[in-house]
């Protein structure tokens, strides 16, 4: 984010009060960017409080598991709302904000060093109005203040630390700092101090710098939009930016000269792989890999850590998000067919399997996330010890410690973190046994073994991307399992997260939270959208028409893209609208494509129209840095391909309905929205659109209709034809 120098220059004292040097060089050391553990940190978890008998503090009715980890910290901590903002007001104290996540390692150090401490607890509440905020709950208000601290030009991550004036016009900020001086870094009591000092002799100075950068969060963080035509032209700026900052000897992405930390980066991998280019299948092609082999991937249970610390995929930071392998779930189906890749389809499955196992919630929807630490150590249940491996597989584990790269001397902090090391290792069939064998049995122990925290809140917009995840594994893979998982995730979504037709943000304990956003709306719609396409249940087409219709009256903003809170949401600092994203994908790049799709599956022309209107919004930002939006990409090469709508008619239990139905999913690219007509859900979806009338078995023999926004040629019954005629091979 660029930053107006004569906002910086009016802050500039209150930076030298606190020492902005150092501070700026302990962003070094954040969430993002520390590699490795911090071993023997305890977690302050609300169970350990508790067994311990400590007292509580506002935090414990809090809904939110990383809220509830803070209800035993001596600190004084309030809940964001109104009632804090007006006891700051009534006191004329500033405001502390703590910003983090139940799965952030970083906040946990730093709750566990100062917000545990009672003198630096006492010093925080005699100083400031505490507040303690769930990103994860509460991304506008993250959006808000990650804002700011980047335009007062420091690197983000998390825990996000911002001062703040009783009206929450942010005047400093930073992200993880030691309770005392640590080499250069800052130690938390010292800015605390600092800045309450600035508050009560700088003040002033301290307001004109806090206004000012607060009128410009209003503009940055809600730019008017200047639209344009998206062309082709986009697509060759995508390979030139991802080559700039790809590792050639490893996959990924990342600038040199240390190319780490690395991040998945799934949705700009599903970019390059939809594009004619040798490059670009390339790029694909080694980051997969590398990241199929490196230990960023559970290599005994399946799934993806949040990313690699290291160029080489080896040391991950080791807390699982959701919403990381969903992506790559999709991601990886994808490669595997582009590439003609079984390991990547493989890699899918066990990803898919993780899922349901450790993430599933009783009642059908998806927990968050799962913690990096167990017993207060970071990544502490997936290491290994070479004595360990010996004592569970005895003669196995030569043939182990080769395949996965275990030694005595440990490759991360004495210990082993399991990666493909030598995937040859086992070359016959016996010697595949043996380590398929071997690897159920280190699967069992580590099982035995205490486990990392989970967050069990459901957030609406991840159990989206993972609904739409799950119907790509059917999709690919043809596993009932995984269609059964999407429809009882889109019935839990159903029922408990869409409140009076608006999606609600999170759910927990049996009860739903804080009005949904932007991205809850289109992600639950896609994800709606795409179970439609493979069950052909018309109520899913019904209530993804529904979300729709409700975003585009709450979120549409004048110049055709979206705002990222309801027009009847909560007033913050700023109305944020961003198109560039970060771990998931945009609200607005994920509204664009719900839209485009939905326009097609209900024949409905406006619908279709609003996502060409937020491609041309956002034009300009895709423009400028193609691979910061990728999903809007996504959306842009959906659109610019003419997709087709392909309504396959015939029943369900035909195989050769079957086969046509395989023939328009098996198309890579997708060539547009499919949709299954038959005797049980005809008269509805007649109801619903002119799509599906006239869409019947030619003479008795199920039939493809291959239409484009409403022009159809004639229907076919060969697999063959069907394939040919979307332009596939």
């Amino acid at each position: 984010m660029r930053k107006p120098l004569g906002m910086v220059r009016s802050v500039g004292s209150i930076w030298l009060a606190v020492a902005a040097t150092a501070c700026a060089t302990a962003q070094q050391e954040t969430e993002a960017t520390k590699p490795g553990g911090q071993h023997g940190v305890a977690q302050p978890g609300a169970d350990q409080g508790a067994k311990q008998g400590k007292p509580v503090n506002r935090l414990s009715k809090e809904s939110s598991p990383y809220l509830r980890q803070h209800q035993h910290n001596p600190v004084d901590w309030h809940p964001w709302g109104p009632e804090a903002l007006a006891l700051a007001k009534k006191l004329d104290k500033p405001i502390f904000l703590s910003i983090g996540y139940s799965a952030c390692h970083w906040c946990h150090v730093m709750a566990a060093e100062s917000f545990s401490d009672p003198e630096m607890a006492k010093l925080m509440n005699e100083l400031f109005v505490c507040i303690k905020v769930d990103r994860e709950e509460r991304p506008d208000i993250d959006e808000i203040y990650m804002g700011a601290l980047q335009a007062m030009g420091r690197q983000g991550g998390w825990p996000l630390s911002a001062w703040m004036t009783p009206d929450g016009q942010p005047f400093y900020g930073g992200t993880y700092f030691p309770l005392e001086d640590r080499g250069q870094m800052p130690g938390f009591r010292r800015v605390c101090t600092s800045l309450a000092n600035a508050w009560k002799d700088q003040r002033d100075e301290l307001l004109k710098g806090a206004e000012a950068l607060s009128t410009h969060l209003k503009k940055a963080l809600a730019p008017v939009l200047l639209a344009g035509e998206p062309t082709v032209a986009l697509f060759e700026k995508v390979v030139s930016q991802s080559s700039e900052r790809f590792d050639p000897e490893h996959g990924g992405f990342a600038y040199p000269p240390r190319r780490a930390p690395k991040f998945p980066h799934s949705t700009e991998l599903q970019v390059l792989m939809r594009l004619p280019s040798e490059e670009a299948h390339n790029m694909v092609s080694k980051t997969l890999d590398g990241m199929r082999r490196g230990g960023m991937h559970d290599q005994i249970g399946g799934g993806f850590h949040r990313y690699s610390t290291d160029r080489q995929w080896l040391v991950p930071h080791f807390e699982k998000m959701l919403y990381d392998n969903a992506l790559l779930v999709s991601c990886y189906l994808e490669g595997s067919r582009l590439l003609r890749e079984p390991k990547f389809a493989e890699v899918a499955r066990t990803t898919l399997d993780y899922m349901l196992r450790e993430l599933q919630a009783p009642l059908g929807g998806y927990w968050s996330s799962q913690d990096a630490q167990s017993e207060g150590v970071e990544g502490k249940f997936f290491v290994w010890g070479l004595d360990e491996v010996r004592k569970l597989l005895g003669d196995d584990t030569d043939l182990v410690a080769k395949t996965f790269g275990v030694t005595k001397a440990g490759n991360w902090e004495h210990n082993n973190v399991l990666w493909l090391a030598d995937e040859v290792a086992a070359s016959s069939d016996d010697e595949k046994q043996r380590l398929a064998t071997a690897k159920a049995v280190l699967f069992t122990a580590r099982e035995k073994r205490i486990k990392m925290g989970t967050d069990d809140k459901v957030l609406a917009s991840w159990n989206g991307l993972t609904l739409t995840a799950l119907v790509d594994g059917y999709r690919v893979l043809g596993d009932e399992r995984y269609l059964q998982a999407a429809q009882r995730c889109a019935a839990f979504v159903m029922e408990h997260l869409v409140v009076d037709g608006r999606v609600q943000r999170s759910w927990q304990g049996g009860k739903a939270r804080h009005q949904g956003y932007l991205e809850d709306h289109v992600a639950v719609a896609g994800g709606l959208l795409s179970l439609f396409e493979i069950d052909g249940k018309p109520k899913w087409l019904v209530a993804a028409r529904a979300l729709l219709q409700q975003t585009e009256k709450h979120f549409r903003a004048q110049d055709g893209a979206f705002f990222f809170t309801a027009d009847d949401h909560e007033q913050l600092l700023a109305r944020t609208k961003s198109v560039t994203e970060g771990a998931t994908p945009s609200g607005n790049a994920l509204a664009a494509m719900a839209f485009l799709r939905g326009g097609l599956l209900l024949g409905d022309e406006n619908l279709y129209e609003i996502g060409v209107a937020a491609l041309r919004a956002c034009h300009q930002v895709i423009n400028k840095s193609p691979v910061s939006a990728s999903s809007m990409m996504l959306a842009v090469q959906f659109h610019l391909g003419s997709p087709k709508e392909i309504v396959i008619a015939g029943e369900p239990s035909d195989p050769r309905t079957r086969a046509l139905l395989e023939a328009a999913w098996r198309r890579f690219p997708q060539a547009g929205v499919v949709a299954l007509i038959h005797d049980g859900n005809r008269e509805q979806l007649i109801k619903l659109s002119s799509v599906y009338s006239g869409k019947v078995p030619v003479d008795g023999v199920p039939s493809a209709y291959v239409c484009e926004r409403g022009t159809c040629q004639a229907p076919v019954s060969d697999p063959a034809t069907l394939t040919k005629a979307l332009g596939g091979k």
